[in-house]
């Protein structure tokens, strides 16, 4: 493990001499908000299911099992368990606060693709997330944006890892439906302004919900991430959820693979510090 002042020369050096940074936000050229995350670590595809002889609303009672259902039910739930596997994030970097507005692609693309347009003056579509956006449309994205920036930045899509460190917050534990409600854009039939939902512990808004997001990884056919991410694939991950999606669905701890539908697929992008 790389020392800790090696991690903070870096971000020294951004702050003195490139004049990024001021403290722990940062906003870009064309109004893209980053949060710094710090280094650390997290444990992906724990996978620990339960059985319960309780109702699914709080209060009610489930229909009567005979007691062999419910212990063919923990056999199974046993059987499919996960422990996990440790990642070590030994680097600090920036993550979008925010996913790339439909305001902000139009800045740098001179475009919007996006499906949920509306009112601008109404209901300051321009807000929205950008959708219907591919994989490539997002390293398309970051590809003019790094060269309207150059020399200053190193823009790019977040790792799975990178993103699920980043929306779990410090978070061990898969997130309470409670906190999905106050935290997610979900089980609504239209995107929704960004940031119009309750932050993570970090300050990063709507990691669930909204829109799914593209990560930089190619996706491995399976519902967990691998420890070693495959070097190559026909789709990539996709994480977060949709706003169409239900609590079941809005979670960090699996991944889904493009290439989405035509209205539901966006991104937020990671800034490096060197």
């Amino acid at each position: 493990m790389k020392s800790t002042l090696f991690f903070l020369w870096p971000v020294c050096l951004l702050v003195t001499c490139s004049g990024i940074a001021q403290d722990s936000i940062y906003t870009n050229s064309i109004g893209i908000r980053f949060v710094l995350i710090k280094p650390g670590s997290l444990v992906v595809g724990r996978f620990q299911p339960t059985v319960s002889r309780d109702g699914f609303f709080p209060g009610s009672i489930a229909p009567q099992l005979p007691d062999s259902a419910y212990k063919l039910g923990e056999e199974m739930a046993r059987r499919d368990a996960m422990n996990g596997f440790k990642v070590n994030i030994n680097y600090p970097f920036y993550m979008g606060q925010f996913e790339v507005t439909q305001e902000q692609w139009e800045k740098v693309m001179g475009n919007n693709p996006s499906y949920f347009k509306g009112n601008k003056v109404k209901d300051k579509a321009g807000l929205h997330p950008a959708e219907r956006i591919s994989w490539k449309d997002a390293q398309a994205f970051i590809k003019k944006l790094n060269r309207i920036e150059k020399g200053k930045t190193v823009y790019r899509l977040p790792s799975e890892f990178e993103w699920e460190y980043a929306a779990r917050a410090g978070a061990s534990d898969d997130i309470p439906w409670d906190d999905i409600n106050k935290s997610a854009v979900i089980a609504t039939n239209t995107t929704r302004e960004v940031g119009s939902k309750q932050p993570n512990a970090w300050g990063i808004y709507d990691m669930l919900g909204n829109v799914w997001e593209w990560v930089e990884d190619f996706y491995n056919e399976k519902i967990f991430a691998d420890p070693v991410p495959p070097g190559s694939g026909t789709q990539h991950v996709l994480k977060g959820a949709p706003f169409y999606g239900d609590v079941k669905n809005a979670t960090y701890m699996t991944h889904a693979a493009g290439p989405g539908s035509q209205y539901d697929t966006g991104f937020r992008i990671l800034l490096e510090i060197k």
